[in-house]
């Protein structure tokens, strides 16, 4: 994911909402996949900044998910930019464990790839082309900075043990361990509660969840860090994902210091693959 300098900008936000395949044992198993597809509307303060889309397969083992976001209507007056992602990995011990992330942003004055190679959430190697600015004042991001960590695109996947609520409790405490190939970060969730939804392809509960942004390197103390790591008008609204005991996403809602971001699904698109993969 492409982040600006300023951790939890608009840009970032915005590609947010922009898998080697994992095999072990020896005898052969069946395993259903779930192919998603969410559209999403992008407001700052009512305005209609743009669309995101995310899409994937999702098994009991594996993910590989797609994400693209666009400026349009009246934000094209200020910028063209647009942005691509995707990740892929396994899930180990009922987490997220990213093998390979790529983004890339553009605009009309610059183009910028991100890529992140992981083994086991553990970062083995990245690479920023053209690479950030790096000031004296930016806190430096350590080797320890880069274990048990998850790309941004990642997180937008949350398992849940089998036997818990998908959208109760279990699937909003967590905390998020968050780098993005510039900074590190936690995302902390809190279970708020549930409400109901009518969106196309989806009608039912969600779980509602607070959000808080902890900074832990990367970053710079800035006013806008600030401001994020004291937010409390932070939420998100997670829905069921297929049958894999998995939650994600619907509805995403920040304040920033120009007003409230609102991310939101406007279409919700799992579908069974019908074919059963052998392992």
């Amino acid at each position: 994911m492409i982040w600006s300098n300023t951790p939890m900008s608009l840009s970032g936000w915005l590609t947010i909402l922009r898998a080697i395949v994992f095999a072990s044992g020896l005898a052969a198993t069946q395993t259903r996949a779930d192919n998603l597809q969410i559209r999403y509307n992008v407001k700052l303060i009512g305005l209609t900044l743009g669309t995101a889309g995310l899409s994937g397969s999702i098994d009991s083992t594996s993910y590989r998910v797609d994400a693209t976001a666009k400026l349009t209507g009246v934000a094209t007056v200020v910028s063209n930019a647009k942005g691509a992602a995707t990740s892929t990995g396994v899930f180990l011990q009922g987490r997220v464990a990213p093998n390979g992330f790529a983004t890339t942003s553009a605009n009309s004055q610059m183009t910028r790839t991100i890529r992140i190679a992981m083994q086991a959430g553990n970062v083995k190697a990245s690479e920023i082309t053209p690479p950030f600015d790096s000031p004296p004042d930016r806190v430096p991001v350590l080797d320890a900075h880069k274990r048990n960590v998850i790309d941004p695109l990642s997180a937008m996947l949350m398992p849940v043990a089998t036997g818990d609520n998908p959208i109760g409790p279990a699937s909003c405490n967590r905390v998020i361990p968050i780098f993005d190939g510039w900074t590190r970060f936690d995302i902390s969730l809190a279970y708020v509660g549930s409400r109901d939804i009518h969106i196309k392809g989806y009608n039912g509960p969600v779980a509602v969840c607070s959000v808080r942004y902890t900074p832990i390197s990367g970053h710079r103390d800035r006013p806008a860090v600030k401001f994020m790591t004291d937010n409390k008008k932070m939420e998100v609204w997670l829905a069921p994902l297929g049958e894999n005991h998995m939650a994600t996403p619907v509805y995403m809602g920040i304040e920033t210091m120009i007003g409230m971001l609102v991310i939101e699904a406007s279409d919700f698109n799992v579908m069974a693959s019908g074919k059963a993969a052998q392992r």
